[in-house]
């Protein structure tokens, strides 16, 4: 299984990153979810996971970002700074927003930042411009924990925006979302590739990236 998604959308900013998953196999409770799966994706780019349950879109998303072992092939992130390991490049959106209820948002994305930032970058967004971009500046000083589904779930695309890393790893990102904001996220989406990201996302919707390859992963075995 293999897919080479070579040229960008348009010119990335800054050059030549490309993901490259090479005959890729994750065993999970001893089962063989992903087998010799590859695939390359260039700087610019967005691939769409698509898949029934069980086919291992969620695995491939957590080997990507070094959370599940390898039972062969590789993955790498080429065009990189050497000293930098792939998941310290790349976002990874989980089901769980990954946020602290009893902080307010504003609070939970400063922390993120401060975190996830590895050194400054023009292309980190404050986290007044990120909460404008998911449409949740009217709520920031607000708990997280008191949020509706869809609130919660923008806070955390928000978390994508306040630091910069240039792989993006979505699990099922339009979850609790309306048609607005998955418009406003779309465009989110697009600004990040144009600015020389990639984006891997796992879903069963349209993300609303017309240019976005597709990788089909089976059914569970």
């Amino acid at each position: 299984m293999s897919i080479d998604v070579l040229q960008p959308v348009q010119p990335p900013v800054d050059g030549a990153l490309r993901l490259c998953v090479d005959n890729l196999s994750v065993l999970r409770g001893g089962r063989r979810v992903l087998d010799r799966v590859s695939f390359s994706l260039s700087a610019g780019r967005a691939l769409v996971v698509t898949g029934p349950n069980g086919a291992g879109k969620s695995t491939l998303l957590r080997a990507l970002a070094g959370l599940l072992p390898r039972a062969g092939g590789s993955i790498a992130l080429e065009g990189g700074p050497p000293d930098v390991e792939l998941p310290q490049q790349a976002h990874y959106l989980a089901h769980n927003d990954g946020l602290k209820s009893a902080l307010t948002i504003e609070e939970n994305l400063d922390f993120w930042a401060r975190y996830l930032a590895q050194e400054p970058d023009a292309r980190s967004h404050t986290i007044d411009a990120a909460l404008a971009i998911v449409g949740l500046g009217h709520v920031a000083a607000a708990p997280f924990g008191v949020l509706s589904a869809g609130q919660k779930r923008r806070a955390a695309l928000a978390r994508l925006l306040v630091a910069f890393r240039p792989l993006w790893l979505l699990d099922e990102p339009l979850t609790a979302l309306d048609r607005a904001s998955r418009e406003k996220f779309a465009v989110a989406m697009s600004d990040h590739c144009a600015q020389g990201g990639l984006i891997v996302a796992a879903t069963h919707e349209p993300l609303g990236l017309d240019e976005a390859a597709s990788l089909a992963l089976g059914g569970a075995s």
